[in-house]
């Protein structure tokens, strides 16, 4: 038999053949991320992008649903549906800012623009069939796409895209999808969204209900389980966030305290009564402390606002970000020393305990259901302690760091080669 010889690659050739590598069909270089509107779901999609190494690569896109007047009322329908509801009020009554009224309430009105006043009305709208085919007519020249989106709003969509064009892209969903698992190459999602199926989230759950209550089964290989949720604030973006801040915060008396102050949610209720309870705590921590930063998101109601505000406004240690740009969040995670935060954000806990410094939380004890579950979790893993006002903020500890997001990163990689895909950042 006659001995087949190959041929020589081209002279000075350092690189292996594409040939060898299954070619551009299987390199992953671009990605797609679609957001529903808030912060928290929409950087678990960008953290893990970044973690990816696409970030540069990707295109952001965010669903639009219909807000104001009686809109407030439809957000539990689809999207699809609901823009078409929404879609038959206008012809109706003639005019996009309606306003309805219910039980002798007027409902205010606010404009429906994506972004409405916050300046992100230029953010693209996504649509399936277009994404689909984007992806179906480059797959030869750009190879497959990878498509990460994170909320209720945006399940629909991305599982479409996975229909449509099911060998030409990668779909991974961030939070649970609630049914039909099958829809998503890879479903990331916190362990505490699987409670209901605990023995103690049974007890929790009427007999009758529990078939409506998802997820109704334990999760599927395609599923990865995190301990908190997935963030942008990953080493390097602390280091340029050091840098960036360095003049402000860096001269600071040390220890630096953080204290975050979110908002009362349906699972995490709290009022006046925590913040009153936050202030006396903090006053008798200040002593240990050199200087102290207080942040309010947007969900912070008025009534926590101005408790926190009327008792350290005029404190000399004291500092409080009025809300206007530039925010100082990752320059906090950066040079704090120590974090208090409330309870009910999920996000600002796991971006914390992410740095390995002493993360306190206030408000557990008001959180019901699969939230409790998770501030269990997370002092089980000792990365929080609860804030009693008696802690000496001198004396640290450390923890492990949450590294969730690198590990989903890693988890997606292995997904990817199961099929035969790669990553390679331009």
């Amino acid at each position: 038999m006659r001995t087949i010889k190959l041929p020589e690659p081209p002279f000075g050739s350092m690189r292996t053949p594409e040939i060898f590598e299954a070619g551009v069909y299987s390199v992953i270089r671009r990605a797609v991320i679609i957001g529903n509107g808030f912060a928290g779901a929409e950087n678990q999609c960008i953290g893990l992008v970044r973690a990816l190494g696409l970030a540069k690569q990707s295109t952001f896109y965010r669903v639009i649903r219909p807000r104001g007047g009686i809109n407030e009322w439809l957000l539990w329908l689809p999207v699809s549906l609901h823009k078409r509801v929404d879609y038959i009020i206008k012809r109706v009554f003639g005019h996009p800012r309606h306003q309805m009224t219910i039980g002798g309430q007027k409902l205010a009105s606010f404009p429906a623009e994506n972004g409405g006043t916050v300046g992100l009305s230029s953010v693209l709208e996504p649509d399936a069939k277009q994404i689909a085919t984007l992806a179906h007519e480059t797959f030869d020249k750009e190879g497959p796409l990878l498509v990460v989106a994170s909320g209720w709003d945006t399940i629909s969509l991305a599982s479409s895209i996975k229909r449509l064009a099911p060998h030409n892209v990668f779909v991974i969903q961030i939070q649970h999808p609630r049914t039909h698992l099958n829809r998503f190459d890879l479903v990331v999602t916190p362990q505490h969204d699987y409670y209901p199926l605990t023995p103690q989230g049974q007890l929790e759950t009427y007999q009758f209900l529990r078939r409506w209550i998802t997820p109704r089964e334990p999760p599927e290989r395609h599923v990865f389980l995190t301990t908190g949720a997935l963030h942008q604030a990953d080493p390097a973006a602390l280091r340029v966030a050091a840098t960036t801040w360095r003049a402000e915060l860096g001269p600071l008396p040390k220890p630096l305290l953080v204290v975050n102050i979110g908002g009362p949610t349906r699972h995490c209720r709290y009022g006046a009564d925590l913040a009153k309870q936050l202030a006396v705590s903090l006053h008798s921590v200040l002593a240990s402390c050199g200087s102290l930063r207080i942040s309010f998101s947007r969900r912070t109601p008025n009534k926590v606002t101005n408790i926190i505000l009327k008792e350290f406004s005029d404190h000399p240690k004291v500092y409080i970000w009025d809300g206007e740009d530039p925010n100082p969040h990752l320059g906090h995670l950066a040079w704090a020393d120590a974090f208090v935060i409330t309870a009910d954000s999920v996000s600002m806990l796991s971006e914390a305990c992410s740095t390995g410094k002493p993360v306190y939380v206030i408000g557990a004890e008001h959180c019901t259901w699969k939230f409790k579950a998770f501030h269990k979790a997370f002092q089980d893993r000792g990365v929080v302690r609860p804030f009693e006002g008696t802690e000496d903020m001198t004396q640290s500890w450390s923890y492990p760091p949450l590294n969730d997001t690198a590990e989903a990163a890693t988890r997606v990689r292995l997904a990817l080669a199961e099929r035969g895909w790669t990553l390679r950042p331009s």
